[in-house]
């Protein structure tokens, strides 16, 4: 054991500590719902979750991967191109594909993973990236793994300076513009119909993570694209199952059925990597139907996310506008986010804290997020609370 690295180490966990930026992973002694029992807490309100639709424990996604499990058992322990895919990948890829607006659909263990195939992938040694600098950790790693002949990244959202530099980028040069659907911190969209209408002049390649955006945004669901009538115009777009879609892991990229394939050939992620177990790919696909055959679901998270938006504000907050499931409301220093996480969680709201460099310095923040599984009462219970800790 190398005792100087261990006391570097322990260095940086105590000015953590002394910051009081040491992040807490609690624990769960339940499924993930509106109301769940956490270890040492009892029973919490979750306002911190991605679980945008409800769909974590719904009784048909948990039934249809206990039999994928049973029928598949847990896996290939292998490789796609070695051991062979199951039925189930390739049904969910279908739908997945569709719900998208694409030709095809290849999944992955993450959608961290899907961003780090498909950029690399599409990277050749003329390409010049342009990159929104709110974008996804995933995207940032993804273009450090690139390595482009160029990068730009532009200020978010700022379609001026994202023109300026698609301008002045070789003629030559393959052009990937790319952006999240809804920013995860901000809560915002993506101008998605402006940054297409510069890539149609450029010459352009779009790719958007629509993470936060599938399951939520949309008139039936499909996300930011079909929120902006977009479906079908976008080259590529990944997404996770990990959050709206069913809530338990996974990630996709959805384009035409060429860069899929290229995909499938050469992207590390799927060549070295396992596929999805049988159980998450299963219990997504049932996902992925009940939204489609559930539009209440929407509606409902929607409706809770107008009405809590418009609860703090009664309550003396200021979160940020957006239309998304999101809700930051910024406080400041990170210390403070953090505080003001752990009062909520002492009256009985789970809502996470985020800080540097997660955030900006002096933008921390607490980030609400939204479900459909969230009644009436919860909120009334959620927003009292909310009261209760305002300074």
């Amino acid at each position: 054991m190398n005792t100087t690295l261990t006391e570097q180490v322990g260095s940086e966990l105590a000015e953590l500590h002394e910051a009081r930026t040491y992040k807490r992973f609690l624990t769960l002694s339940s499924a993930q719902g509106p109301v769940v029992e956490m270890a040492g807490r009892g029973e919490v309100i979750v306002l911190s979750s991605n679980n945008y639709l409800g769909l974590a424990a719904h009784p048909e996604v948990v039934r249809a991967g206990i039999e994928g499990l049973e029928r598949y058992g847990a896996g290939t322990a292998s490789v796609r191109f070695i051991c062979g895919t199951f039925e189930p990948h390739h049904e969910l890829e279908r739908a997945l594909a569709d719900l998208s607006g694409t030709e095809a659909a290849l999944t992955y263990v993450s959608c961290w993973n899907a961003n780090e195939a498909v950029i690399p992938t599409l990277t050749d040694a003329s390409t010049v990236i342009f990159t929104d600098a709110l974008n996804h950790a995933s995207i940032i790693d993804a273009v450090r793994l690139s390595r482009p002949a160029s990068k730009v990244i532009y200020p978010h959202s700022d379609m001026v300076a994202l023109r300026d530099a698609l301008a002045a980028a070789p003629g030559d040069a393959r052009k990937l513009i790319l952006t999240d659907g809804v920013f995860s911190m901000e809560g915002d969209l993506a101008r998605l119909p402006e940054i297409a209408e510069l890539a149609r002049e450029h010459d352009a390649v779009v790719i958007v993570d629509d993470s936060h955006g599938v399951g939520v945004l949309g008139e039936t669901g499909r996300g930011t694209v079909e929120h902006y009538g977009l479906l079908g115009e976008i080259d590529v777009i990944t997404g996770t199952l990990g959050k709206a879609l069913g809530g338990a892991a996974g990630g996709y990229v959805a384009s035409s059925e060429e860069v899929c394939d290229l995909l499938s050939q050469r992207s590390r992620p799927q060549l070295f990597s396992n596929a999805l177990p049988p159980t998450v790919a299963c219990s997504a696909l049932r996902a992925v139907e009940l939204m489609l055959e559930q539009p209440e679901l929407l509606s409902s998270l929607r409706d809770s996310s107008r009405l809590f938006r418009e609860m703090l504000v009664e309550a003396g907050y200021a979160p940020l506008e957006g239309e998304a499931a999101i809700i930051p409301i910024i406080v400041g220093e990170t210390a403070e986010a953090m505080a003001l996480s752990e009062r909520l969680l002492d009256e009985g709201v789970f809502v996470t804290g985020f800080g540097y460099p997660v955030v900006p310095e002096g933008a921390a923040r607490i980030r609400v997020q939204m479900s459909a599984a969230l009644e009436p009462e919860h909120l009334e219970r959620a927003i009292e609370a909310f009261r209760r800790v305002k300074t």
